[in-house]
């Protein structure tokens, strides 16, 4: 499975995962505005990459 991710995918994958991870610090720090903000990038970045992996196929 881990073969089909292109470099692309990973970037993706990797930056959601990591504007979780930091909206969740901050969330706990008790910058909640600024934890949900952030949060709400993951959504966003995982979309972006369904549409771009959906261009890519197209082709």
């Amino acid at each position: 499975m881990l073969k089909k991710f292109t470099l692309s995918d990973i970037i993706m994958l990797l930056s959601a995962l990591l504007s979780l991870v930091f909206s969740e610090v901050l969330w706990f720090k008790g910058e909640k505005e600024a934890g949900i903000f952030i949060g709400l990038w993951v959504p966003s970045i995982l979309g972006f990459a369904i549409l771009l992996k959906l261009i890519n196929k197209q082709k």
